[in-house]
């Protein structure tokens, strides 16, 4: 037997590899060290002793690690149920499921519930999960200029004139976790409503951050039949997985047509557990939610002194441009002790190769001017 790589068997698998580092590309995994200007960790909820305490009571009530099997096998645990329950009625949706990420529930929806002759209007700018779906999925799928709702008009009435008959989905992010800016979703809802189309809301970032008691900025949508929203449990709810809520038709024909709903092991029930509590804690205490805002306007005031353009939301954008000049600024401000990741293209557009500032109560203002500080100096010595 050849010693491996020796063949040429993983050669091509090598030569990509060199090629993204050719163009400052090649990614790798870091461990989390210095102070969390990383993560999405919104409301500081991941460490937060009451999630734990609630997960430490049901295990000690029996809950188990593990589901054991899918949903629709053994899987389907008592806690799944009444998270679902308790968050229809949080966020006023019919139904709700509960997937193992968002990434996944994203996935299943956009294959399962557009049909052959639909066709779906996407942000630009949406989820990486929500492009995919769209390409496996049997709708036709277009793209329209990020927040141009008179491009998503034109798109549709493109497809109308063609001979289109079917169903329009509008596709967007609530807010967009690359450059922290809000959709226009008032006008969005006007305009589905306007084309008789479904439009689906990831409210990832939003979700436990905005609206009356952290609902999301969709929260004045949802409960229609014409709207799906996605809110995942894994970022300012501090735990993990995803809660789809629609129309009970809709959640029923993902039950019986999903098929990573169908054939994937359910989440742990002791995540449910931590979601029901985490949905609890953003209701019982709204100091979260207002000293996080306290903090993003500290860093509009920090970052404009330093000549950054804010954002106005805890995703704070320093756009850099080069590739190589953004990962080695990013490394430059992790060696001080921030962790500061550094974003590149595919996951940006071509020449915005920027550094993503996350704004979390695991930090305070105090670290945030430091930061400032840092980054003005850093800039200025690797200034292009």
């Amino acid at each position: 037997m050849s010693e491996p790589g020796r063949s040429g068997l993983l050669e091509r698998y090598a030569a990509t590899l060199r090629g993204l580092d050719r163009r400052d590309r090649l990614r790798a995994l870091a461990p989390r060290a210095g102070r969390d200007f990383a993560s999405n960790d919104y409301l500081g909820l991941a460490a937060s002793g009451r999630l734990a305490d609630a997960v430490r009571r049901a295990l000690d009530a029996g809950t188990p690690v593990g589901a054991g099997g899918s949903r629709l096998l053994r899987g389907n645990a008592e806690e799944h149920e009444r998270l679902e329950a308790f968050a229809a009625d949080f966020f006023h949706a019919e139904r709700m499921l509960y997937f193992g990420g968002g990434y996944v529930a994203n996935f299943a929806a956009l294959t399962t519930l557009p049909q052959k002759g639909d066709l779906l209007v996407m942000d630009k700018l949406v989820h990486a999960s929500a492009h995919e779906g769209a390409r496996v999925g049997r709708a036709l799928a277009v793209t329209a200029r990020h927040n141009d709702v008179d491009a998503f008009d034109d798109e549709i009435r493109r497809f109308r004139a063609s001979g289109g008959a079917g169903r329009v989905w509008v596709v967007v992010e609530s807010l967009y976790s690359m450059d922290g800016d809000r959709a226009p979703l008032a006008a969005l809802m006007a305009l589905a409503d306007r084309h008789d189309a479904f439009l689906f809301i990831d409210e990832a970032h939003a979700t436990g951050v905005y609206g009356a008691d952290g609902r999301g900025l969709a929260a004045p949508f949802e409960g229609r039949e014409n709207v799906l929203v996605l809110h995942t449990c894994g970022k300012a709810l501090g735990g993990s997985g995803a809660l789809l809520a629609g129309a009970k038709v809709l959640c029923d024909y993902l039950v019986n047509r999903a098929r990573p709903f169908l054939f994937a092991t359910a989440p742990s029930p002791l995540m449910a557990v931590a979601a029901e509590a985490a949905l609890a804690l953003v209701t019982a205490e709204p100091e979260r939610r207002a000293r996080l805002a306290a903090l993003v306007a500290h860093a509009g005031r920090e970052l404009a002194r330093i000549g950054v353009p804010a954002s106005g939301s805890q995703i704070q954008p320093v756009i850099v441009g080069d590739n190589g000049r953004a990962m080695a600024l990013a490394a430059a401000l992790q060696a001080r002790g921030f962790d500061v990741r550094g974003v590149r293209p595919p996951t940006v557009p071509e020449g915005t190769a920027r550094l993503r500032v996350s704004l979390t109560l695991n930090v305070d203002e105090a670290a945030v001017t430091t930061l400032a500080d840092a980054l003005a100096e850093e800039m200025g010595s690797r200034a292009a």
